[in-house]
């Protein structure tokens, strides 16, 4: 049986073993603060170990300057008015820092009318986000939805990689972000800490795709 100590201590060590195991650098850094913070605790409280507190206070003070350094890089980040546009709306849950990041993987186009976007059965070359202007979503040869400004085209490439179930043409000029989806699955790949965010907010704005078109297709069946 482990005494009191021994179970802090070994609380300690397994929030260790849980920061190396873990996703994304951010809970990597939180986990290994915590341990920290037992370990601190068991040295102060428990068996008086001075060197121990020392190591753990100095642990904990680079972990501190650490979050600080985030923080304030995060605060200094930049964008323009169509990035902001962009941030705000499938962005919005990832720092400053992070949807900056994203946003650089891809560039703005000017698109003019008739434009094609996306194939019907042809795999998604490019990931777009619509700023301005508006696309019809056709589908064997029917107009079946309308991409508006704030909408998203191909994400669902991102997630699994399937041809594209509908072509997608500009009605008139248009202003877009647009990024390759091998560049994209590659970052996506190399930041695991921001992965998790992205992919829920790509999931999420295809979900909302999907009801409207439902919606219009329970609408014209009327």
């Amino acid at each position: 049986m482990f005494s009191s100590e021994g179970l802090v201590l070994q609380l300690g060590y397994a929030l260790l073993v849980a920061a190396l195991i873990a996703r994304t650098s951010q809970r990597m850094r939180m986990l290994i603060a915590a341990s920290a913070i037992v370990m601190l605790l068991r040295a102060t409280l428990l068996v008086h170990d001075y060197a121990t507190i020392g190591w753990m206070i100095l642990l904990l003070g680079v972990w501190l300057v650490m979050l600080w350094s985030d923080r304030a890089n995060d605060g200094k980040t930049r964008f323009t008015d169509e990035e902001e546009a962009m941030r705000a709306s499938f962005l919005s849950a990832l720092p400053r820092s992070g949807a900056r990041q994203f946003i650089d993987q891809g560039l703005w186009l000017t698109g003019a009318a008739g434009e094609i976007l996306t194939h019907e059965g042809e795999p998604v070359a490019n990931l777009y986000y619509l700023l301005s202007g508006d696309a019809r979503v056709t589908s064997q040869g029917r107009q079946v939805g309308t991409c508006r400004a704030g909408d998203l085209i191909g994400e669902a490439t991102i997630l699994s990689g399937d041809a594209a179930t509908a072509t997608v043409t500009l009605n008139g000029p248009a202003r877009f972000w647009c990024a390759s989806t091998p560049t994209l699955r590659l970052f996506l790949n190399d930041h695991e800490e921001l992965r998790n965010a992205i992919e829920r907010s790509l999931s999420q704005a295809l979900k909302e795709k999907l009801r409207a078109a439902n919606l219009a297709m329970a609408a014209v069946k009327h």
